[in-house]
């Protein structure tokens, strides 16, 4: 531990005077704002505007891609890294060498080496112990009280680092893709940091086998949407019916699946079109297969939408797809955005039972969930729907009713900050503070 703060943080918050009130929290990602991660700039915003004193610190520098108008980190604080931080990496090395010896050689025995689980892991974790020198630099500079990273692969390890350095309390959000499949380092962070919060309840076995004792430090506090910038939309369930699916084009994502479910509809004489909204690296290989399968005909991919214009693609759907899986790495969903949205919009939504998707998708109660790799079912599910339009808008109507109850942006981020300001400062509980 860096002598500096653990001489400034000796005595008990609560002795010295130090109250919640004096939380300077410092949230690590990957980017910001992205536009794969719109759910992690709705968050800091969500935080932000119940703490001002929040500063974000990003592992690369600023996305260089299309993005969304309102996909903007304006009044946030954010400090980019990136490949331009490199002299600064190599100068914040040197000073941790001379600030704190022992524990920056202990960093570079124990972490670097490790067995992790593919090159792109490795890549990113060796980058992000890299930028944890300059974290701690950082967070010591702008006497931040505690770190938070936004995800349990690389941020959290460049949090890990600057605690380890600092001494600083850490915590992280773990999601799924940077939980499965784990990465070499992910029991040492779950270990060191004050607490982890899981967004769905469907992971905490998986982390709580790498957290091992004590119990309770997994926490679940879901994602947020705000519920205000949906409105209904009116599936009309007349033909043709508008299916749509919407993401990244990966694996996990189980377009294959739509696809062929798309072919069997076909195959019966549905009259269907479906939107495949999304770009990725199967772009070409799911083009390929629908023109395999003679579908091109229903099948439109109109390519990356931003997501102020996403609302277009739900207002003119009758049924939301989100046929997710578990990829050969081990990858898989949480629980999608996509499918919170679809029913804050009222759109009935099919899935499969992968990851945290069961925990919104109930089948029959709020929608229809099938069998991951399943095309005959998931088309099943369909003609289900269409058969019972009453029935599948009533399930939506439920299924919204749960994401307004659950998922509300403000109450999961004003619970996630609450979490922090116990973890950064445990003595104002032990002295009966909320």
């Amino acid at each position: 531990m860096n002598a500096p703060y653990r001489h400034r943080m000796s005595s008990s918050p609560h002795s010295s005077g130090i109250t919640q009130a004096d939380l300077r929290l410092g949230c690590v990602a990957h980017w910001l704002p992205k536009p794969s991660e719109t759910f992690i700039l709705d968050e800091m915003r969500a935080i932000h505007r119940l703490h001002p004193a929040l500063e974000i610190f990003t592992l690369y520098g600023l996305w260089r891609g299309p993005l969304s108008p309102e996909l903007s980190a304006e009044g946030l604080c954010v400090h980019r890294m990136g490949v331009r931080a490199i002299a600064r990496i190599i100068r914040d090395q040197i000073h941790w060498f001379q600030a704190n010896g022992p524990a920056a050689r202990r960093l570079w025995r124990e972490v670097p080496w490790r067995k992790w689980s593919d090159p792109e892991m490795a890549g990113e974790n060796l980058w992000a112990f890299l930028c944890g020198f300059p974290l701690a630099r950082w967070a010591l500079e702008r006497n931040i009280t505690h770190l938070h990273a936004c995800w349990a692969n690389g941020p959290a390890t460049a949090a890990w680092v600057a605690s380890r350095l600092t001494g600083i309390p850490f915590s992280f959000s773990a999601w799924a893709g940077d939980v499965f499949p784990p990465d070499g380092a992910l029991a040492d962070k779950i270990r060191d940091a004050q607490f982890v919060r899981s967004t769905c309840q469907t992971f905490l076995p998986h982390l709580q086998r790498h957290a091992g004792p004590p119990p309770g430090k997994i926490q679940v506090i879901r994602n947020g949407q705000d519920p205000t910038r949906f409105l209904p939309a009116e599936p009309r369930f007349a033909p043709p019916i508008r299916l749509l699916a919407l993401g990244r084009f990966v694996a996990k994502k189980g377009f294959e699946t739509a696809l062929r479910a798309a072919a069997q509809l076909d195959k019966e004489g549905v009259d269907f079109r479906l939107v495949l909204a999304g770009a990725g690296p199967q772009d070409r290989r799911l083009k390929r297969l629908a023109g395999k399968l003679g579908i091109e005909q229903h099948v439109q991919f109109p390519g990356f939408v931003p997501r102020h214009r996403t609302h277009e693609l739900f207002r003119h759907c009758d049924l939301f797809l989100m046929p997710s899986q578990i990829d050969p790495h081990g990858d898989r969903d949480g629980i999608p955005n996509v499918v919170l949205e679809a029913l804050l919009h009222r759109i009935p939504v099919v899935a499969t039972d992968v990851g945290g998707i069961p925990e919104i998708i109930r089948d029959g109660e709020t929608g229809r969930l099938v069998p991951p790799h399943d095309p005959a079912a998931l088309a099943r599910a369909v003609r289900d729907m269409i058969r019972d339009p009453q029935q599948a808008r009533a399930m939506a109507a439920r299924g919204g009713e749960q994401v307004r109850r659950e998922y509300d942006l403000e109450t999961n981020a004003r619970e996630l900050l609450r979490r922090i300001e116990r973890a950064a400062f445990p003595a104002d509980r032990e002295h009966g503070a909320p």
